[in-house]
């Protein structure tokens, strides 16, 4: 039994679907795609478990889902493990891995490898020195605009980089007071 229950996203190849390790728990999303629906009609995954793969991209981009599963953005040699093989790794090497991460100051969970680059782009919004993909030109008249929608994306970003901060915070509390 792992240490820390995980949350992780597999594949299976032949049947096409997801499968979240939830706490220890197999759950088989009803098609290709990692958001909240999918979740919610999520069916127990009864199937040979050796047939899973752990998915090369654990972040989760629905911002919803990412607070319910909190996968990590795991080292790229157990990426592609069987769920047997991954379980063994976890077991004997996922506390010091953990443990290493946040020593170091990086963020161990797979949704903060997404958010960083929208953090950026905020910065610079609000510094007005880059707009967005879908910035259009307004006249001179409508500056008002301008500053709405820069301001709406700042919140959002803002309001993402807090549930990931909440759930880093949680993380490393959990494993730093944790006995060895």
């Amino acid at each position: 039994m792992p240490l820390r229950p995980i949350d992780a996203i597999f594949v299976h190849p032949k049947r096409r679907l997801y499968v979240v390790y939830y706490r220890g728990e197999l759950w088989a999303l009803p098609r290709m795609k990692i958001d909240d629906r999918s979740w919610q009609n999520r069916q127990p995954y009864t199937d040979d478990s050796s047939s899973l793969y752990l998915s090369i991209h654990q972040a989760i981009s629905d911002p919803v889902l990412a607070q319910k599963l909190r996968t990590l953005n795991l080292p790229a040699a157990v990426r592609g493990s069987t769920l047997p093989r991954f379980e063994a790794w976890w077991e004997t090497n996922g506390f010091k891995w953990l443990k290493d991460k946040l020593a170091t100051g990086e963020s161990p969970l797979a949704a903060h490898q997404t958010v960083a680059p929208k953090i950026a782009v905020a910065k610079a919004i609000d510094k007005q020195t880059v707009f967005p993909s879908n910035y259009q030109p307004a006249s001179l008249n409508d500056t008002s605009t301008i500053k709405q929608k820069s301001n709406e994306q700042i919140a959002v970003s803002v309001e993402a980089t807090d549930i990931f901060a909440d759930m880093l915070a949680d993380l490393a509390d959990e494993v730093l007071n944790q006995h060895d």
